[in-house]
């Protein structure tokens, strides 16, 4: 797998740091209209810079490995997204009905819901990395071996 440079590796930590900040600020309803942008943000940086880490490679696993990957990066950018509509209400007009049931779907189906995928990018992204360290690591020393 192709290593990251300098810059690079710094905008990754950079992110990472800013979704921690930005997710717990805003769980303990420190500054939400703001905190939700930064964890964004974060979560932009840290995807574009894990998808820039391409596999050259053949090995299925590994291959399989980078799409879950993939998987978990989406979380966290919808968990972002998910954020934002908690302070601003963007989707509720996709709910609105004639019935009036608009705002329970709403509040059923999208309030708080950034947790829940916030917690399954996290899990995806947890596991990936300690399988990935592991396979790779498994392949340099096959080709040592030979």
């Amino acid at each position: 797998m192709r290593k990251l440079n300098r810059t690079q590796s710094v905008i990754y930590l950079l992110g990472g740091l800013l979704m921690v900040v930005g997710a717990g600020c805003f769980t303990f309803l420190f500054h939400q209209p703001f905190m939700c942008w930064v964890y964004l943000l974060g979560a932009l940086m840290f995807t574009i810079v894990q998808s820039m880490q391409l596999y050259e490679g053949k090995d299925i696993t590994i291959r399989r490995l980078k799409h879950i990957q993939g998987l978990g990066n989406l979380c966290f950018v919808l968990a972002g997204l998910l954020m934002i509509d908690h302070v601003s209400h963007f989707l509720l007009p996709l709910f609105r009905n004639a019935e009036g049931t608009g705002l329970y779907n709403y509040q059923t189906y999208i309030v708080n819901k950034w947790v829940v995928l916030l917690l399954i990018g996290a899990l995806l992204q947890m596991y990936t990395m300690h399988r990935l360290d592991y396979e790779l690591r498994k392949g340099t020393d096959k080709s040592k071996n030979t």
